[in-house]
């Protein structure tokens, strides 16, 4: 099965030699499930010709807001339209998780309770999970036939379904402690109030559900459909 990656932003410079580039962090999430990828840099308008390019397809995230005006954006949108088109299996994670929302009806915004950091509880379908998180933009409105499967009281729509192709995901199962600590130390300094990075350096080293939603999510790209 071909899972097609669009990317959606790059990590920081300095981060890039020990983490590399987020299409690397789904491959390895997501091994041991004889996928072959591919990758495109939608970020940099490398758009794959269509739909069909792939079996099933993921949605990485991005620094960039959904609501932003980047030449990129309606492309991607048209992409994520046609997918849902075809019917074929589509995950987006944070951003990814944006813009599908936002792309089939829905609205995104930075959210005025600030931002969430850091490993996070969400109750996923009466269970609980613990994913790392980094966020302040979030989904405020649903597209009509959007179903939440997961949430917490800081993000209500944090796990969203459409129909039985398409599954999103606010928090970031590809993101390990360590990677969180790397964003604290570039990306958030300045940006993120220094109360919340602290909280949560301090709440890394624990068990994650990285690998269960890992799992989750092949299982969801290689599900048979009528």
């Amino acid at each position: 099965m071909k899972i097609g990656i669009l990317v959606t932003g790059h990590p920081p410079d300095e981060l890039y030699d020990q983490f590399g580039e987020y299409d690397g962090m789904f491959r390895a999430l997501l091994d041991g499930n004889n996928f072959e990828f591919a990758t495109y840099n939608v970020v940099d308008n490398q758009f794959p010709k269509s739909a069909e390019q792939a079996d099933g397809w993921i949605i990485t995230g991005s620094r960039h807001g959904a609501y932003e005006d980047h030449p990129w954006i309606p492309p991607l949108e048209n992409l994520i339209r046609e997918i849902r088109d075809m019917g074929k299996p589509l995950i987006g994670v944070c951003f990814g998780h944006q813009i599908i929302a936002q792309a089939l009806g829905g609205k995104v915004e930075k959210f005025n309770g600030g931002w969430s950091v850091g490993r996070t509880e969400y109750d996923h379908d009466g269970q609980t999970v613990t994913l790392n998180a980094w966020h302040q933009d979030q989904v405020v409105e649903l597209p009509s036939g959007a179903r939440v499967t997961g949430a917490n009281e800081f993000c209500k729509y944090a796990m969203v379904a459409y129909g039985d192709t398409i599954w999103t995901v606010q928090a970031h199962p590809e993101y390990g402690d360590d990677f969180i600590q790397g964003l604290i130390e570039t990306r958030g300094k300045g940006l993120v109030p220094d109360e919340l990075m602290i909280a949560a350096a301090n709440r890394a080293g624990g068990p994650d559900d990285n690998a269960k939603i890992g799992q989750l999510m092949a299982s969801f790209l290689k599900k048979v459909r009528a």
